[in-house]
């Protein structure tokens, strides 16, 4: 980390984090990061669900919530980024204050409530954004007010799918209401069919995920993979913050939302290695969940990952994490003697299981 990034990050520690957080994707956007540009390789570069990817390394979905910052982060190393998510209409989210650093446990909790400016605003700047190399997906999400939450997801796909390379259906976040309730076997089957629907109207077809959260039992992670594989959708994104607090230091460890960073990397991974036991290579995986490092984006690698999404690091680490984190591990496949990041897929699972 150069003298400069550590100075900012200082600066933006003593902010409220909900105003950091604003302040850093206004810098984004105002050219005053250092920015990298693409990072890749022969053996880095790698392709998931037909999604052509310079490096494996992804932006998880949560910092830039309204599309405003997608072409500086596309020059940051980033081998995808997903941006939102985004809700059929404009919603405030929680209650502030609503964001809080557990920086003892180098983790952040989280309880917005899918707050964005809806998805007539995020599909006018996707549709504006220029092409790049760097594939750009958007998080689906539903009002908490909505009477057919299910349909929501449809509905912003049908309007932002033709300027997306993927989308994601995110079903696991803990911070609306009985929106995890989408997850059980029968609703998640009918959403996805929806959505599914939708997709196969687009002439673009953007590749479909689905993101599921960590604090699913054994019972039901095998309901969902059954779910995944017979729905036509492209892969699953396993997974998204938990409501557990094992173990953590921080006077912030009992506020409500979920909880991300360095303290989860353990429980996802393990979902991550079930869920590649499960569907058996048959839907690749993305693996989210406290990856701090190259070592750590090369476990969830070994543990069955296609490709891997960060973001809660980035906090205490700076954007320069990212180049870091995609040179280290095309280092580490060198050293094992993987010619490429499909090789190394699964090869280490049953360390987690």
């Amino acid at each position: 980390m150069k003298l400069i990034e550590r100075a900012a990050l200082a600066a933006l520690h003593r902010c409220d984090p909900e105003r950091a957080h604003g302040l850093s994707l206004r810098a984004l956007a105002m050219g005053l990061a250092p920015l990298p540009g693409p990072v890749t390789s022969p053996r880095l570069a790698a392709s998931v669900a037909g999604l052509a990817l310079p490096n494996p390394v992804g932006l998880a979905a949560g910092y830039d919530k309204n599309a405003e910052a997608i072409a500086p982060l596309a020059r940051a190393g980033f081998g995808f980024i997903e941006v939102g998510a985004a809700t059929p209409r404009p919603q405030p989210g929680n209650p502030k204050p609503r964001l809080f650093r557990l920086t003892e446990d180098r983790a952040v909790i989280n309880r917005f409530g899918f707050n964005n400016q809806g998805m007539e605003a995020i599909g006018a700047r996707l549709a504006r954004r220029r092409k790049t190399a760097v594939p750009v997906g958007l998080n689906l999400g539903a009002n908490k007010d909505s009477a057919d939450r299910a349909a929501d997801f449809a509905r912003v796909l049908a309007h932002c799918g033709p300027h997306v390379d993927f989308a994601t259906v995110n079903v696991s976040s803990p911070n609306t209401e009985k929106l995890r309730d989408l997850q059980g076997k029968a609703a998640l089957a009918a959403l996805l069919a929806g959505v599914v629907e939708v997709r196969a109207g687009l002439a673009n077809r953007p590749a479909l995920f689905l993101k599921i959260a960590p604090d699913l039992s054994p019972a039901e992670l095998e309901d969902l993979a059954e779910v995944a594989l017979a729905s036509g959708i492209d892969g699953i994104i396993a997974t998204n913050t938990t409501l557990a607090r094992d173990g953590l230091k921080s006077r912030h460890a009992a506020e409500t939302g979920g909880l991300s960073g360095a303290p989860l990397f353990d429980r996802s991974t393990r979902v991550l290695a079930r869920l590649s036991h499960l569907t058996e290579g048959r839907l690749p995986l993305i693996g989210v969940g406290g990856i701090g490092s190259a070592d750590q984006a090369y476990q969830k690698i070994r543990a069955g990952a296609s490709a891997v999404q960060l973001y809660s690091a980035m906090v205490y680490r700076g954007l320069s994490l990212i180049p870091e984190i995609a040179r280290g591990l095309d280092a580490l496949l060198a050293r094992d003697g993987f010619a490429t990041v499909a090789e190394a897929v699964g090869t280490g699972r049953g360390n987690w299981l």
